[in-house]
């Protein structure tokens, strides 16, 4: 009910004779966050975490309007000690909205359970260059991709009462150069890629949206008239309420207020006293602070009525939560490459298991800046494998020897390469905060390993025939430099608390990893778009990711949606059709292994007969589906005519051309693995 906007919007007269009874210092401190840079870092020198309780602002106790209270994250809630799920990356590569949606229930629960009501962690912007620190918080590289799984996410949220915030709005895809870097691209590029994910999360219900810091065609994302105002406010009928991005979302009073930026987050600095100035030197009207008052009332009355649930600080880690942790990991899990069907090991055959890299004995969540949660305690995958084999003998090296470490190789029935990344490599950059400002930021040196796991893997990998890689890390690694030296190589992404369990289940079978890739892996770093990490400007063209590939014909290493499993699947008798407003498609998926799996249906809509310049296909539907051994499913994916349509910048509109459109429907975007058909649209659809 909370994502209804009209159940949002009855509360409109409530909350505009609330305002008629309030001062202009009591709207605006509405308006304003309570929680200062000093004091996080005070909190963090006294051992306390960024965000370790709700952050508060608002309210109005005398008048029953309950005060915001934030709290951040991505990968679970940044308050306290909490249950801490695998990044939304991980997440992606599930396909599994409903899993999602299950994800947005438990983090509100926790948040409730803190006090909270507003999830600061559905980020959807849509990475330009899998090498952007922070994209281990989005779904992955599509953006129908995002928008859906963006959207199951504030749903779960919504649920439970809490509302989602989605962010950063927009085109914050770079981590070193946020704060100064000035984004442009065309008209298209921004409705039909980078704006589509947070359109669809809008439409879905969101009730607040947070800014951005970066600045787009000259103007501050804070202070962007184009973006709060006509885009969001009017031409999407958003109804509810924009945050700063914390601290240094804004840079204005004046410009931040007239452009539609309803709550600077988290303190106070341009806002309060100086707002309430600008109102009265006739510089701000107070029609303005009206109006950023009922969307936040309304808001707030509407989450906070009508709700008479208990939220137990028993729900924070609870069992029934780490088990969900367990089971999205294990549902994130990507095989990528199985040569023979080394994996999964075998039990009794694995007497003697060598794992081998730095990342091997760690915990390991990803990111260590705002989204950063502290789970009670993290599974490494040396804990995860030594339970998994009690009975077998696990050893552990780190790997700065070459030569021990294929000694090592050559000892063991079993080789586990783990390499990737960490909260050094890749992550937020540059906030003083109190954290260690030497971690995180773009992939800046390359998409691939680092040089000495590079290294280990060619000499190692090649001297047992049981090895395997497993790749850790928050977007696409390249692997074509050393792919041919390992048997199986299994993407873990930052895989959360139960991510050790996660992986030493699926390197031994006890999963059957169903995880797609949620981009595409190049042969080589320049198929992808180039990005000066460190710049005042940068240019985002119409086309990245695998819809690039595809247009310049270029083959990829792997392609978008790709995934082995431990069985096989046959998918068989496609049927497309347009029934009324939507897109339908239906296939046959059937099981001819031998033992139980998931398998990712995935529908694609071509535009080879389009008049304008379109993608050679787009993402436009998919399920995930469990099938038991020789098990038959008929799996149906539909998908609105709304989102075949094109954006037209000399109009303003979005058009549905009359034409046949192919349609695919299989378990990747390779042309190899998908089966295809005709439909047609007629005017009567425009």
């Amino acid at each position: 009910m909370k994502c209804d906007k009209e159940y949002r919007l009855s509360y409109t007269e409530k909350a505009r004779m609330i305002i008629s009874r309030m001062s202009l210092k009591e709207k605006v401190y509405l308006m304003s966050g309570r929680v200062s840079l000093q004091q996080i870092k005070n909190d963090i020198r006294n051992g306390k975490h960024f965000n370790y309780k709700p952050y508060p602002a608002g309210g109005n106790k005398q008048l029953g309007i309950p005060e915001l209270r934030f709290c951040d994250g991505a990968r679970g809630v940044v308050a306290g000690s909490s249950t801490c799920f695998p990044v939304p990356l991980a997440r992606g590569a599930s396909f599994d909205a409903e899993l999602e949606k299950r994800i947005g229930r438990a983090i509100a629960r926790e948040i409730r359970a803190y006090g909270g009501n507003l999830f600061g962690g559905v980020c959807v912007n849509v990475p330009y260059n899998p090498g952007w620190g922070r994209s281990q918080e989005v779904f992955g590289e599509d953006p129908f991709h995002i928008g859906q799984m963006g959207s199951a996410l504030v749903q779960g949220v919504q649920e439970e009462n809490v509302i989602a915030c989605i962010k950063h709005y927009a085109f914050n895809s770079m981590e070193i150069s946020r704060f100064k870097v000035n984004i442009s691209t065309g008209k298209r590029a921004e409705r039909e890629v980078h704006l589509f994910p947070f359109k669809e999360c809008v439409d879905t219900g969101a009730a607040c949206v947070m800014g951005a810091y970066n600045r787009y065609k000259g103007v501050h994302c804070g202070h962007s008239q184009y973006l709060l105002k006509q885009v969001l406010k009017e031409e999407w009928a958003f109804d509810g309420f924009v945050i700063s991005d914390f601290l240094w979302g804004i840079a204005g009073t004046v410009e931040a207020i007239e452009a539609g930026m309803d709550i600077e987050m988290c303190h106070t600095k341009y806002y309060g006293d100086k707002l309430v100035e600008a109102v009265k030197d006739a510089k701000v009207s107070e029609e303005k602070i009206d109006q950023a008052a009922l969307r936040i009332i309304r808001t707030l009355l509407a989450f906070a009525e009508d709700d008479d649930r208990e939220y137990s600080k028993n729900l924070i880690t609870s069992r029934k939560h780490i088990s969900l942790a367990r089971e999205t990991a294990e549902k994130s899990m990507t095989l990528m490459k199985n040569d023979d069907g080394i994996l999964p090991f075998s039990k009794k055959e694995t007497k003697r298991l060598a794992l081998i890299g730095r990342l091997g004995d760690t915990p390991n969540t990803g990111d260590q800046g705002s989204s950063r949660v502290f789970p009670p305690y993290t599974v490494t995958v040396l804990e995860g494998l030594s339970k998994l084999l009690p009975v077998g003998e696990v050893v552990y090296y780190s790997g700065e020897d070459l030569e021990h470490s294929m000694e090592l190789a050559q000892t063991a029935d079993a080789v586990v390469l783990i390499a990737g990344y960490n909260h050094y490599d890749e992550g937020e950059y540059g906030v003083d905060m109190g954290w260690d400002s030497s971690h995180g930021g773009d992939r800046k040196e390359s998409l691939g390993l680092h040089e000495d796991e590079i290294e280990l893997i060619k000499a190692v990998g090649p001297l047992n025939k049981n090895s395997a890689a497993v790749l850790i890390g928050g977007n696409m690694i390249m692997i074509e430099e050393w792919k041919d030296s390992v048997s199986a190589i299994l993407m873990a992404y930052y895989p959360g608390m139960e991510g050790g369990t996660a992986i030493a289940r699926t390197l031994f079978g006890e999963v059957n990893p169903g995880g797609k890739l949620p981009f595409v892996v190049p042969y080589r770093e320049n198929d992808l778009p180039q990005v000066d990490w460190d710049t005042s400007e940068q240019y985002y063209d119409y086309y990245h990711g695998y819809a690039k590939l595809e247009k310049e014909g270029i083959e990829p290493l792997l392609p978008y949606g790709f995934g082995l499993s431990y069985t096989e699947f046959e998918i068989s008798n496609p049927d497309f059709s347009v029934e009324g407003e939507e897109v339908k498609a239906a296939c046959d998926v059937e099981n001819t292994g031998d033992r139980a799996g998931d398998e990712v249906v995935q529908l694609y809509v071509g535009f080879s007969n389009s008049a304008v310049d379109r993608p050679v296909k787009l993402l436009r539907g998919f399920k995930r589906v469990s099938l038991e051994v020789d098990e038959k499913k008929r799996v149906e994916i539909s998908c609105p005519l709304d989102k075949l349509r094109w954006y037209n910048p000399d109009s303003g509109n979005w058009e549905l051309e009359e034409m046949e459109y192919e349609v695919y429907i299989g378990n990747s975007s390779c042309s190899e693995d998908l089966l295809q058909g005709m439909i047609k649209t007629g005017s009567i659809l425009n």
